[in-house]
């Protein structure tokens, strides 16, 4: 049977009420900073994009040794082979291998709760929700605060004491030049670490004395409270795996950790940014944008430069959406009040709702079409009268469909 418990609330109207006016202040907060976000997400993807192009148009190409100190302060690109010489290592559990980024992934056995609730509004105005809450024992990589469960009683969960961490080679070059952890960092092309029983008398080196079993399972390193059955536990590097539908490490329990890693191997990379002596920096162009870019393989510079000009659109649509849902949330928050007060009829105020979502999705997203059009302006003129022609003829689309849906509903309360 689920481990869950079921609570019942009981709100007034009067204290709906109070709560729908006290989000009207948040709202109107909440529109002044999304039209502010939106306007400053628009400068910021031309400013992107005008200082990419810059950087295609004085792009210098060059090779990795030796080291032409007439291109030093200048924007370059360079490809070739990684290498490096020290093997990576992470101290805590005595993990070592050779590339040029160790992520550790530390995962702990806790509890978990999830929630599902049912609102009804009755007769006068009240709400009655009924939550159920639910308790399932999971492998999670972020700690489950228990404190904060609605029956922690019996779903306490300890500390996460062990975290993740990154380690990056100190020593990795690209023919004479040092690479630092600015282009280490986005090196690409990790995959997981496996790890054998030929690793566990290091791991249990580095442990030490603790009042824990530690064992390696499935290429995991596993520290338990109690000693996982020998035959879950892999005896060779070749042993048969186990299938993630068992229980990899025997009978978890609450606060096992199990830990894996990924490695990054050395192979052929791209930069493009300023070289700095032996090194590479960020390249600042004449509008203020910085940017250092690295990409996995022989890559061209043109290349590199469309990719980050895609990347930045992405980024770019990705705030409008947010920005356009925050503010039709906004908008819902000022208008809510109306919905609670004809919630005395549950019908009236259904239908009530109905209409203040309309008008809160019309004026959230005409708002934010206005304001990236107005953000536009100076730069792109033509596209900025496009997206005010496009955002109004949708708003007065949606608008259209909404009231003749809400006038549909309206004759059949009307009639029932």
């Amino acid at each position: 049977m689920p481990d869950s418990v079921t609570r019942t609330t009981n709100t007034s109207w009067f204290s709906r009420v109070g709560s729908a006016f006290a989000g009207v202040l948040v709202g109107v907060v909440l529109i002044f900073v999304c039209i502010a976000g939106l306007a400053w997400n628009e400068g910021r993807a031309v400013k992107t994009e005008r200082g990419l192009k810059e950087g295609a148009s004085l792009v210098v190409d060059i090779q990795a040794s030796p080291i032409d100190a007439a291109n030093d302060q200048k924007l370059v690109h360079v490809s070739g082979p990684v290498a490096v010489t020290a093997p990576l290592e992470d101290p805590d559990f005595g993990v070592t291998a050779t590339g040029v980024h160790l992520s550790r992934q530390v995962e702990m056995y806790q509890w978990r709760e999830s929630s599902k609730s049912e609102t009804r509004t009755k007769l006068g105005g009240g709400e009655e929700t009924v939550t159920t809450y639910t308790y399932a024992k999971v492998w999670s990589g972020s700690a489950e605060d228990s404190s904060a469960f609605a029956e922690p009683n019996g779903h306490e969960n300890p500390e996460f004491a062990v975290e993740g961490t990154d380690i990056l080679a100190q020593d990795a070059t690209l023919g004479d030049f040092r690479l630092d952890d600015a282009v280490v960092g986005q090196i690409g092309g990790e995959a997981p670490l496996r790890l054998t029983q030929d690793n566990l008398e290091a791991v249990q080196a580095a442990v030490g004395d603790v009042d824990q079993y530690v064992s390696i399972s499935q290429g995991k390193i596993l520290l338990s409270a109690n000693r996982p059955r020998s035959s879950d536990v892999d005896d060779a590097d070749d042993a048969a795996p186990v299938s993630e539908t068992s229980v990899i490490q025997g009978s978890p329990t609450i606060g096992d950790i199990r830990i894996s890693y990924d490695l990054t191997p050395a192979g052929v990379i791209s930069i493009v940014g300023k070289q700095n002596g032996d090194g590479f920096t960020n390249y600042r162009a004449r509008n203020g944008e910085e940017f250092l870019l690295v990409s996995d393989g022989a890559v061209p510079a043109a290349d590199m430069f469309q990719g980050a000009q895609d990347a930045n659109k992405v980024i770019t649509w990705i705030l409008r959406v947010l920005g356009m849902v925050l503010l039709i949330v906004g908008f819902g928050l000022i208008l809510a009040p109306l919905g609670v007060l004809a919630d005395v009829l549950p019908l009236v105020g259904t239908i009530v709702r109905m209409g203040t979502g309309l008008v809160a999705f019309v004026l959230g997203f005409s708002i934010g079409t206005v304001t990236i059009a107005l953000a536009w302006f100076a730069f792109r003129p033509l596209l900025s009268i496009a997206i005010l022609a496009v955002g109004g003829l949708i708003a007065f689309g949606v608008y259209r469909l909404g009231r003749g849906r809400n006038r549909k509903k309206l004759a059949e309360g009307t009639a029932a």
